[in-house]
């Protein structure tokens, strides 16, 4: 049914299909993309044929000033953005048998109702514990002008995601209630007890950096002074994420609770606000850490200088007596054997949640980092070090670590700097 004139009870139908959408469990919590949706599918079925523009959904829906420049400012393409991967998903999941599909045609931002297409159903992938992304890639991190290499990238990327995949217990034959029989080590409860004695599933958010480009042609970082963002390829992130993914899922396993997974690129505030986070990367790929509660005492920041301008550096910015002023990987010309990394506990824009920060200044330190936490004899040295609240949770912290890298593999982490108790 494609809405062109409204009858009342077409109306009410398509209505009832936006309340039924608003209420499912894909874009519960989400609240400016369902209001995003309302705002859309009423335009749509008042005014048919109309179109929308940025402006006018900027100030109307979201409240912005009346000097909202839509060229400087992507909100209302990136909402948009997300509310079509949410309809995509919806109607793959839980909206699998609706007979009234509504769509958000890229390119435009107005709603469309048709009735789905009888036929075979189409099967469904086995999915991982939510994870709302396969593609990988293997890279070292931002490094300027750096093109990735696109055969090798591509196969070894593949290999990785079949690897981690065969590796995981659950896909190598053996069930996920075999895992969780295992005895969780005490560590872990102790480190982990605000991520998993709540009633929701936690969150983790992996980071995937902006390429321009497509893997059979080449790909590179995209760059703002010269790229449009329209060509922005966001399906590829590190090795050291894929796996320390894979920890993370096994760890939660022992605890018998579950993840949830998405990536960067795909997360909305309302989501930050609702749940407790962990994030598997640094504010550079995982955009969102941008513009939340984030790290204070260390934090990561891209080399406007030389020597080495345009690397990832981690900035002490109160250095303490023996600490470096600043912590940086091996030089990008030659073989990684050092590499640094940020743990930190935070509290997330809801207060009550709590947001987790495991990034490296590369993909590698970004999954050591995640295995220090996910690993009975690291997490034994760590917590005697950090302070917890009177309900038995860990207060905020944040720490950095040094990592030894031997051919591509994180071998050794130590702690190199420390701050506990944060407010």
């Amino acid at each position: 049914m494609s809405v062109t004139r409204v009858q009342s009870s077409e109306r009410e139908r398509c209505l009832g299909q936006i309340d039924k959408l608003v209420h499912s469990q894909v874009l519960h919590g989400s609240e400016s993309l369902c209001k995003l949706l309302r705002y859309l599918a009423e335009h749509a079925l008042d005014h048919p044929g109309s179109s929308l523009k940025e402006y006018q959904i900027a100030t109307e829906v979201f409240g912005r000033p009346q000097d909202f420049d839509p060229q400087h400012d992507s909100t209302i393409r990136v909402q948009a953005g997300r509310l079509r991967l949410k309809l995509a998903e919806y109607y793959s999941t839980e909206g699998a048998g609706d007979s009234l599909v509504v769509e958000v045609p890229k390119g435009t931002y107005v709603v469309s109702f048709h009735d789905r297409v009888a036929g075979p159903a189409k099967p469904r992938l086995a999915s991982w514990h939510e994870v709302e992304d396969r593609d990988l890639a293997d890279g070292r991190g931002p490094r300027s002008g750096r093109v990735l290499p696109i055969a090798l990238s591509v196969l070894l990327a593949v290999a990785v995601a079949s690897i981690v995949f065969l590796l995981a217990d659950g896909y190598a034959g053996r069930s996920r209630a075999a895992r969780v029989s295992e005895p969780a080590p005490a560590a872990f409860s102790a480190f982990w007890k605000g991520y998993v004695t709540g009633p929701e599933e936690s969150w983790v958010i992996f980071s995937n950096g902006a390429f321009v480009g497509r893997p059979e042609t080449g790909m590179r970082y995209f760059d703002s002074a010269r790229d449009s963002r329209d060509g922005i390829l966001d399906h590829y992130t590190g090795v050291g994420e894929v796996l320390g993914v894979h920890a993370l899922d096994r760890t939660f396993a022992l605890l018998h609770r579950q993840i949830r997974v998405k990536r960067g690129s795909l997360l909305s505030l309302d989501d930050v606000k609702n749940n407790d986070m962990i994030f598997v990367g640094s504010p550079v790929e995982n955009l969102t850490l941008r513009e939340i509660p984030s790290t204070r005492d260390f934090v990561f920041r891209l080399r406007d200088s030389e020597p080495r301008k345009g690397d990832l550096e981690i900035v002490n910015v109160h250095p303490q007596s023996g600490e470096a002023e600043s912590w940086i990987a091996t030089a990008s010309h030659i073989a990684l054997t050092e590499d640094y990394s940020i743990i930190a506990l935070e509290r997330g824009l809801n207060p009550e949640k709590s947001v987790l920060i495991l990034a490296g200044t590369t993909t590698l330190g970004t999954q050591a980092a995640v295995e220090f936490v996910c690993q009975q004899e690291s997490l034994e040295k760590l917590l005697p070090r950090l302070a917890v609240s009177e309900n038995g949770e860990l207060k905020p912290f944040e720490a950095v670590l040094r990592i030894k890298v031997t051919r591509g593999v994180p071998v050794e982490s130590d702690i190199v700097a420390l701050r506990v108790g944060k407010p």
